[in-house]
């Protein structure tokens, strides 16, 4: 469609992409810049670990993503049983609930001094060493962790895949002599592999972007490094060039899931889908505890040990005020900047064949992709440059010494909430325009319409819902967002996130309960609204 003003939206659309893309090219092109002493020391001591320990948390996260999230999945779409409608939702709960914090309230229970080592003591008698209690924070304690906070992406995806099998797909099965486990290893977990793929590298991915959890417990993996590299030894060139390896862990596991997805796809050849199975007796109750255990685990039981923590330590009701008014207030900005973006670029890419802009777009949504360890040391690179360069203009030019204009500023930590999640609300009204016929277009230019008028009057008002929705995706991941706002908040600027953070690293962790819990209550309400709608989507 050549509307008059079509090259303006393309021309914002690649603008928009290449500020975006700027953080990530800044971190690429540290390799380019030559090694220093602090990278040839990492490389030789601290690299081996960090690429080790990463490695075994992937795979170890891996396998507990994927076996609670595929069971979970299958049991609540093929099978019925007591409790069945109210866990298909309730498994969904742990996404509100970030990693991070649920470390805090596992450890604080099991740790030496906590509520189930002591009550272990106090039956059996035992002293301190006379016995073995696992250690949570550790690396297999760092997995299961995240494991349970990052299940609901797999156990999403499966469930729309298995949701879509034609009864005819599982009746060939039965056909072929398949029993019920026959049945889901051999027919259902086959045709759903490219969404399970899909929904477990969303999961690894958030497993690499983790700073919380694994700063928390000690561990030496790529993002502890990173900071490690930047904040302690002062180097952000080395911290740029973790970064890099970092991304290179992002590029293998995209690579792997589109290898694994290859061309799979599955076409439902009938209408009707496979009518759930009733359970009852024993295999009811197996099933009820397999997709009990991991929304227990989950979310209710560390929130409700938050729940109790913050009952033995009050907070002072202003500052927590402050920490409120300080996280809404930048996911609510963030959120709104994401969304306008996110419609610009997307209505763009559907008026638009341009090679350019699509690249563009797909450009802008790999951000998710990135952790937020990378993308602050990619924001402080060139916002520093760009400072200095003002800084040393305005000398110049007026004698006047301004200092830092950007970096540390609210301005540099909402562009780095952009770089990660803009891809989130343009995916996000991608689909939203996706559902609006093309001959809305035509009958707004046939009125005379300009684009923007189009926009604004038509398309605007029908995206509604799913505009809704991306800002509240992005207003949720804003909040729960914590190496980014760690590294680039303004000074004497906390963050719920932020302030948790503190306190659990000074094992305050009665006090850190409060803002936690803050969190976990601000990201149920988007949640439980979006999955509404998600719902209501599948069962149509």
């Amino acid at each position: 469609m050549n509307y008059k003003n079509l090259g303006i939206l393309g021309g914002i659309a690649i603008a928009i992409s290449a500020v975006v893309a700027l953080p990530v090219a800044s971190v690429l092109a540290s390799f380019f810049g030559g090694f220093g002493e602090t990278w040839l020391h990492i490389a030789e001591t601290a690299l081996p670990r960090y690429v080790l320990n990463t490695a075994v948390l992937l795979a170890l996260v891996s396998f507990g993503v994927v076996s609670m999230g595929v069971v979970s999945a299958w049991l609540v779409t093929a099978y019925r049983f007591p409790g069945r409608d109210l866990l298909e939702w309730a498994l969904l709960l742990p996404l509100a609930m970030p990693a991070y914090v649920m470390a805090y309230a596992y450890t604080d229970w099991l740790q030496f001094t906590g509520a189930v080592q002591t009550a272990l003591r106090e039956i059996t008698r035992w002293q301190a060493r006379e016995y073995w209690f696992p250690e949570v924070r550790s690396l297999p304690g760092a997995a299961v962790i995240l494991s349970f906070a990052l299940y609901p992406y797999v156990y999403l995806v499966a469930r729309t895949a298995f949701h879509d099998l034609s009864r005819s797909a599982i009746e060939a099965g039965r056909l072929a002599g398949y029993g019920a486990l026959g049945a889901f290893f051999r027919v259902a977990v086959p045709l759903a592999r490219p969404a399970i793929a899909a929904g477990s590298a969303l999961a690894l991915m958030e497993t690499l972007a983790d700073f919380g959890t694994v700063s928390y417990f000690g561990l030496e993996v790529f993002t502890t490094g990173i900071f490690k590299a930047w904040l302690s030894m002062g180097d952000s060139a080395a911290a740029a060039q973790l970064s890099s390896c970092l991304l290179g862990f992002v590029v293998v596991l995209l690579a792997l899931e589109r290898a694994n997805r290859g061309r799979a796809a599955y076409h439902s050849l009938a209408p009707r889908r496979a009518r759930p199975h009733t359970l009852r007796g024993g295999r009811a109750l197996l099933a009820l505890a397999a997709c009990a255990a991991p929304a227990f685990f989950g979310f209710a039981l560390p929130a409700w040990l938050l729940g109790a923590l913050a009952l033995e330590e009050t907070v002072s009701g202003p500052r927590l005020a402050a920490l409120m008014a300080n996280s809404f207030s930048i996911a609510a900005i963030t959120a709104l900047i994401a969304v306008i973006a996110g419609v610009l670029m997307a209505y763009a890419g559907r008026l638009t064949r341009s090679p350019i802009v699509q690249f563009s777009n797909r450009v802008a949504g790999l951000g998710y992709a990135i952790p937020g360890a990378v993308i602050a040391v990619g924001v402080l690179v060139p916002l520093g440059r760009v400072d200095n360069m003002l800084a040393g203009w305005v000398e110049t030019a007026f004698g006047v010494k301004t200092g830092l204009l950007l970096t540390g500023t609210i301005a540099a930590l909402v562009y780095a909430y952009l770089v990660r999640l803009l891809a989130v609300s343009l995916q996000t009204t991608h689909a939203g325009l996706a559902k609006i016929t093309p001959s809305m277009e035509d009958a707004a230019r046939s009125l005379g319409a300009t684009p923007a008028a189009a926009l604004a009057r038509v398309h605007v008002p029908l995206l509604a819902p799913s505009l809704a929705t991306a800002a509240l995706l992005v207003f949720v991941d804003v909040l729960k967002e914590l190496p980014a706002t760690l590294a680039l908040r303004p000074f004497n600027f906390d963050t719920l996130a932020v302030e948790a953070y503190n306190l659990a690293k000074d094992e305050r962790l009665a006090e850190a309960a409060t803002p936690s819990l803050a969190i976990v209550v601000a990201g149920l309400l988007p949640l439980i609204y979006v999955s509404k709608r998600y719902f209501q989507a599948t069962r149509s």
